[in-house]
Formats: C-alpha cells, sequence, structure tokens
C-alpha cells in the first residue's frame, strides 16, 4: 500500500553552470551549459517521493515572482501534491547559483529569500496537512526553513505518531533538546562536525561521532560521506555502506537523494541498514547525471543496487 511522504523545507529555483575551475576569490570564470532548475531539498525530497509511486505532499514556501513557477511546475508535472506552498508577499523564490567544475564537486551560494519568510498562519496552514492522513506516513524536515517551523512540525509529528526523518541543514540552526524527538538524522560529515563541535577526520571519528548523537536521543544515524558512502548507527552499532565506484558528473542534489530515498524505504518498512543502503544507491546513481531532480534513478535502477551495497556493508568498532 503506497504511503504518504511529507516534505517540509526549502524550495529553490536553481541557477547551474559549468566551470573549468573551482572559483576562486575576485575573478570572474568563464561558464557554458546555463540550466534553470527546480531545487531545494523539500522539493527534491518531494519529488523522489512521486517518483517512487507514493502520495508526496510538499509543505513550504515561495515568492510571488515568477521563479515559483520554475520551482513548483516539473513537482506538480511529477505528480507531487503542492496545495501545502504558500506564497511570501513581497518576497523572492529563494535561488540557488550552482557552480559545477570538471571534478563534479558543486559550489553553491543560496538566496534562501521565501525559505525564512514564514508566520504563524503559513505554518498553522502547513503543519494542518498532517492532520488528515490516512496509513503509513513520513515526514521529512531540513532546517533552510526557521528553526520555530521545524520545532512545531516535530511537535505536531510527535502527537500524531509521524515518523520524521531530519536533514540538519543548516547545522547551527539545530535546537539540540529536539534530537530525541527525531527518528533518523542524515548529516553529511561536514554537519554532524559542526553539530558536535569536533573534527571528524576518520572514519573511526565519524562512527563515534554519530554513536555520540545516537545517545542524545536520535533512533537511527546516518553520516552521507563525501565518496557517497554513509556510517549508520543504531543502537550503539556503526556499520560502513560503501559507495558504488561511479565516475561523477554532478554532485548536486546527491544528498537529497540519499536522505529521500531513505525516507521512501523506512516508509515502506525496511529495517534501517536497508533503508541506507537504499539511500546509498539512489546517491551514487543521482551523480552520474547533471542537475538533481532530473538526475534521480527509479526504484528499478536503485533497488538491485541497494541490495549490493548491503551486501558490501561491514561493521566498524
Amino acid at each position: 500500500m503506497p504511503g504518504t511522504l511529507l516534505s517540509l523545507g526549502s524550495i529553490n529555483a536553481d541557477f547551474q553552470v559549468r566551470v573549468e575551475a573551482a572559483p576562486g576569490s575576485q575573478e570572474t570564470l568563464l561558464a557554458h551549459d546555463f540550466r534553470r532548475l527546480p531545487g531545494g531539498k523539500a522539493a527534491n525530497t518531494a519529488y523522489l517521493g512521486a517518483r517512487f509511486g507514493h502520495r508526496s505532499l510538499l509543505l513550504g514556501r515561495v515568492g510571488d515572482d515568477e521563479l515559483a513557477e520554475q520551482a513548483l511546475a516539473p513537482l506538480r508535472q511529477a505528480g507531487v501534491d503542492v496545495s501545502g506552498v504558500s506564497q511570501a508577499a513581497g518576497a523572492a523564490t529563494a535561488v540557488s547559483m550552482i557552480m559545477v567544475p570538471p571534478d563534479a564537486k558543486k559550489v553553491i551560494v543560496l538566496a534562501n529569500n521565501a525559505n525564512d519568510q514564514w508566520d504563524e498562519a503559513a505554518c498553522a496552514r502547513a503543519l494542518a496537512r498532517l492532520d488528515d492522513l490516512q496509513g503509513p506516513a513520513c515526514l521529512v524536515l531540513d532546517y533552510e526553513v526557521p528553526a520555530w517551523v521545524v520545532r512545531r512540525a516535530l511537535d505536531r509529528a510527535a502527537r500524531i505518531g509521524i515518523a520524521v526523518v531530519l536533514d540538519p541543514s543548516f547545522p547551527e540552526r539545530l535546537e539540540h533538546d529536539l534530537l530525541p524527538r527525531m527518528g533518523a538524522l542524515t548529516p553529511n560529515v561536514e554537519e554532524a562536525a559542526a553539530l558536535l563541535g569536533e573534527r571528524l577526520d576518520s572514519l573511526e571519528r565519524i562512527a563515534q561521532g554519530a554513536r555520540r548523537l545516537g545517545d542524545a536521543g536520535v533512533d537511527i544515524v546516518c553520516i552521507k560521506l563525501a565518496d557517497g558512502g554513509c556510517v549508520v548507527v543504531e543502537e550503539g552499532r556503526a556499520t560502513l555502506i560503501p559507495p558504488r565506484e561511479v565516475e561523477p558528473v554532478d554532485t548536486t542534489g546527491a544528498g537529497d537523494a540519499f536522505t529521500g530515498t531513505f525516507a521512501i524505504a523506512r516508509l515502506e518498512g525496511r529495517a534501517p541498514l536497508e533503508a541506507a543502503a537504499w539511500g546509498v544507491a539512489a546517491s551514487s546513481l543521482a551523480v552520474t547525471a547533471y542537475g538533481s531532480q532530473g538526475a534521480y534513478a527509479g526504484r528499478d535502477q536503485v533497488e538491485p543496487l541497494a541490495r549490493e551495497r548491503l551486501h558490501q556493508a561491514r561493521r566498524l568498532a
């Protein structure tokens, strides 16, 4: 039975170019292959929910400008319910300016704009969508919206018993007393280091850091690695799921592919390690094409690769 994936967080209009070298300071770079794309963490997750055959609801804010349609039109076409998205009067839709050098390690400048323009009425309307759910549901959150909105969403989810997956971008916005309300946390290494206030420069330290986040009350911690793999900690046990070896084209949205597909797998009742393997598989496939949503693979590609990745998993000390 299809479930409901709710995605609350950032919705962006992406402007993406290729460059021949990573940008430095005080220089003008010649770029090529300019594209206007939809993006944002919540938007990308919502796209995946529909792509995998679930009811997918997007909750967020856009501006009252033409960029709102750049962000939302492809989602509507994919089958995402965007009725939970409201306009912030007088604000611009969030814009992400992305430069992709030959090594595929993108550089992003984000103007958060409408993502930060929430008021009480907008929050109440968005969270009301959690009250009429039937069947299994999962709420995916990110901190590219105000912290108070995330707190309200966690409160509502706890009251009605909805599973929560949280992507802690921006980590400085996360309120640590809320960690016990998060069923799963999916930071990258830099975000996890910021949450813990320490360097995570080895697999051993990453595993230790994930355990400390688990000790703070998070049920499942998945730290996304720079190479596309992840370290998963559940009940104190740390496991490394290695990535598939690929030639990356563009890493934009790869972390969102992990979080969204992990959440979908959990929504479908898969065990944490299997769900993390799904996330690694989706992320590995996402970097082989340009852009984010348009590069995301479907179930027929993700599932067999996830089985392969799970077979390669190994326990960490």
